[in-house]
């Protein structure tokens, strides 16, 4: 691209995520990486998150940089302050009925250059499931990236929703076909995931209501990738490469640019890497902590930003580890628990004193890149499970929603890396599991072939002939930069 003269001559990308921690993140990542290549950025956060951010960060923490801006639009739910995840789909109708009227706004408004003191939008770069950019960017003749913030296998799993739906798969004829085995059915049409079972698929179509909204959601939200200018993956080839081809015979052009932890290594401006978009307050003290564990001992427990348990559950997973008599860090998320507070019990914290530490929230990336932690107990989102790759520690999969089941299925059963808890889950089960992950056979397996995943991870993103490190660069000249670049 050469240097670019001035702000107002620099390419100008809109990066717009969906309102949800693990979203959030990774679209950060990739505007500071699109930053790094030359772009003026403006990040869209909903007035909702960036009033978590301030509280959590500061208000300085978003007033970003000269060539790096935050802005807001609402996301048309009720007003609120409260400091949890939004319920999903309540957010994903609010934002596909009524944000696009204010980011067309909002696009308006940067365009008038002489009061925004900003150079044109010459590209959009939305999430995936924000597509109501896509009508934007058509109205202004800009090109419109939409960054898919799940698995290769998970989204090749929601593009068969509409032939589950055809084919009468979904919706289920009955509650009891969610425990009489039909889940089991393996679905051995499906393109480029052989062995897939309907347990597997992304978990929106396990409803009974043929009007269920997240159904009719991701219909509407695959159909309209069809529009984009080319779609992006935070993932890598070596690690999907089956699920991307089948990918990129139903799409435009499919771009594995990930690991995107690792290619943003390359961004070297210290005030852009210290642009940070954590909703919850940050405890530094766990590293601390698991500063005076030795080497692959500790047991890091954490369900991401929107897994909620009851009760039971919480007490079961408690005692597990308890049982365990392993060293753990567990993540307990003030709204963890289905409406109400976690309560863990005072017999536990008792017991576990001496070797187990509780914490509100943290940052992943660095407790899972300890040399401490051996195992990671999780739900396999898509940014878990890859950051699990990233740092080479196997996994205990607990999924709960979403494609969060075709992740583990990919973990456990295609990546050598992830033992299942069954979703009815039990203390003695979680026991045997976490012994067997830190100290069993098939845990030292687990461990070598994450470790294995790390390496090929490192070379698709770092290596200047790596398979994402190129494919970076050739979205932004095929489909980001203007033609006067």
């Amino acid at each position: 691209m050469g240097s670019l003269s001035s702000e107002l001559d620099k390419p100008h990308a809109v990066c717009i995520p969906y309102p949800a921690q693990g979203h959030i993140n990774p679209m950060l990542k990739l505007a500071k990486i699109l930053h790094h290549k030359g772009f003026h950025i403006t990040f869209v956060n909903t007035e909702f998150n960036h009033r978590r951010l301030e509280r959590t960060r500061g208000p300085e923490s978003l007033r970003g940089l000269p060539s790096f801006r935050f802005e807001t639009i609402p996301d048309g739910l009720p007003v609120s302050d409260a400091d949890v995840t939004q319920d999903i789909p309540s957010l994903c109708e609010s934002t596909s009925a009524t944000c696009l009227g204010p980011f067309k706004d909002l696009l308006a408004r940067l365009n008038d250059t002489a009061v925004s003191n900003a150079p044109p939008v010459s590209c959009i770069v939305s999430d995936g499931v924000m597509s109501f950019t896509v009508d934007a960017a058509e109205e202004l003749g800009i090109p419109e990236v939409l960054f898919w913030t799940t698995s290769a296998c998970g989204f090749l799993g929601y593009m068969h929703f509409t032939q589950l739906l055809d084919k009468g798969y979904t919706p289920l004829k009955d509650e009891s076909y969610l425990t009489n085995g039909y889940l089991e059915t393996e679905l051995d049409w499906v393109k480029g995931m052989k062995g897939i079972r309907l347990r597997d698929i992304p978990s929106f179509l396990r409803t009974t209501n043929p009007d269920e909204y997240m159904l009719k959601f991701i219909l509407q939200e695959t159909g309209r990738a069809r529009r984009a200018s080319a779609i992006i993956l935070n993932t890598f080839d070596a690690l999907e490469h089956e699920a991307l081809m089948a990918l990129q015979s139903m799409l435009p052009p499919v771009y594995a640019v990930g690991p995107l932890q690792f290619l943003q290594t390359q961004v070297k401006d210290s005030n852009v890497r210290a642009l940070a978009s954590n909703l919850w307050k940050e405890d530094t003290s766990c590293l601390e902590w698991l500063d005076t564990k030795e080497p692959n001992s500790v047991v890091y427990v954490n369900y991401g930003s929107i897994t909620v348990m009851t009760p039971d559950q919480l007490l079961e997973f408690a005692w597990g580890l308890a049982n365990s008599k392993k060293p753990f860090l567990w993540i307990v998320r003030p709204d963890l628990v289905t409406g109400e507070a976690a309560i863990i019990p005072p017999e536990f914290l008792e017991e576990t004193k001496d070797r187990g530490m509780l914490s509100s929230w943290c940052s992943q990336e660095q407790v899972l890149n300890h040399p401490a932690i051996g195992g990671f107990l999780t739900h396999n989102g898509w940014n878990s499970t890859l950051e699990s790759i990233c740092s080479g520690v196997p996994m205990l999969c607990w999924p709960f929603f979403a494609e969060q089941q075709t992740n583990c299925h990919y973990a456990c059963s295609k990546w050598g890396i992830g033992k299942e808890i069954d979703s009815n889950v039990k203390r003695d089960e979680v026991e045997k599991l976490v012994r067997e992950l830190m100290e069993g056979e098939k845990g030292g397996e687990m461990k070598k072939k994450a470790m294995e995943w790390k390496k090929l991870a490192e070379e698709a993103a770092t290596s200047s002939i790596g398979s994402s490190h190129i494919n970076i660069d050739k979205l932004i000249n095929l489909h980001l930069l203007p033609p006067k670049y």
